[in-house]
């Protein structure tokens, strides 16, 4: 048997690929034992779960877990991974919640506000904040059961606003993981970004890869033979001379894609510090001018960005789920000063 080596998305390394060619002395056998036998640490259930999903591929073609695999088949699986072995703490945060149901939650959450716990913030996370949702009796204690732990499938990053879903069982997990690794997800941003663009329209292309000086950031490299490929999609919205509000769809999903990818057009996100957008990169030299975009700094201090809308296949009922989230306050507030003061040049 020979396999693929896994491909971890950087959306972000919440499920894992794997293809397999059957070798050519492979006897019959249900396609479920023979997973079980060659995935590590993954679970009959699991698998099973993932055929339901339609996630499991022969040939191409969604395959049931009872399918008896033949020589030369060649078998795709996309999992979602399960919860890290952590201890999570029940803590009681307010949420701004989109919508709930019995199998996942959409929220719209709020700039400044970490998604998961990780190495320096085991508390007072997205993730954090869900599991006293699930469980208001275990405010303040540790959490080891999985069952009852949130299921990430996305995130966006601390100082992003905006919607994302969490899965509230494995078997939505492995239709949503499925859905962002087949890039089925509909996903759109609003950011304000430095500059005026030529088109009205627009296309970045470039692999990702983390910055070998400073591991929090990306860098693009757009030779192809480094880092992850990636496409953002953009669409002007509003202009503003020096700054334009624009529309971003993902095609694929990286860390950090929008803030890097105009970064590396020479667009980089208004009030974006860990990519230098935090200085005055357009306009003019006039005192007044710089008091304003200081002035602007304040109100947003963080990067302009917003996850604006999200669509999706619903994991249980099979139909199509839209959801949009205005502006938040920030860069509601920013956006108007600059059309005002845009108005006022003209």
């Amino acid at each position: 048997m020979s396999s693929e080596e896994i491909e971890i998305s950087d959306q972000e390394d919440l499920y894992e690929h794997h293809r397999i060619v059957v070798d050519k002395g492979q006897s019959l056998l249900r396609i479920d034992k023979f997973l079980m036998n060659r995935l590590v640490n993954v679970t009959r259930n699991r698998i099973q779960n993932a055929a339901e999903a339609g996630s499991i591929l022969v040939n191409t073609k969604p395959a049931k877990s009872s399918y008896k695999i033949k020589p030369g088949d060649v078998i795709s699986i996309v999992l979602a991974h399960p919860p890290r072995e952590v201890e999570l703490y029940a803590d009681n945060i307010p949420l701004d919640i989109a919508y709930e149901d019995h199998d996942l939650i959409i929220i719209n959450k709020a700039a400044g506000m970490v998604v998961h716990p990780a190495y320096g913030n085991y508390r007072n996370t997205l993730v954090n904040a869900l599991a006293y949702h699930f469980n208001p009796d275990l405010e303040g204690k540790a959490i080891k059961t999985d069952n009852i732990r949130p299921g990430l499938v996305h995130r966006i990053d601390k100082n992003t606003s905006g919607l994302v879903v969490i899965a509230k069982n494995e078997t939505a997990m492995t239709h949503l993981a499925k859905q962002f690794f087949d890039r089925t997800i509909d996903r759109k941003y609003e950011a304000l970004v430095w500059g005026d663009f030529k088109e009205d329209t627009g296309t970045i292309t470039g692999n990702i890869v983390r910055n070998l000086k400073d591991r929090k950031i990306m860098d693009v490299f757009p030779d192809g033979e480094t880092g992850k490929h990636a496409v953002t999609h953009y669409k002007v919205l509003e202009r503003f001379n020096y700054v334009t509000l624009v529309e971003c769809k993902l095609e694929t999903g990286r860390t950090h894609q929008i803030r890097v990818h105009f970064k590396y057009i020479k667009h980089p996100l208004f009030s974006d510090g860990e990519y230098g957008g935090d200085k005055i990169l357009k306009g003019t030299t006039f005192t007044k001018y710089k008091q304003f975009v200081q002035n602007c700094f304040e109100i947003l201090p963080r990067q302009a960005l917003h996850a604006k809308s999200l669509g999706f296949i619903h994991p249980q009922t099979g139909k199509k789920m839209f959801f949009e989230s205005g502006l938040p306050k920030d860069m509601q507030e920013v956006i108007e000063k600059w059309r005002s003061y845009s108005g006022s040049q003209g």
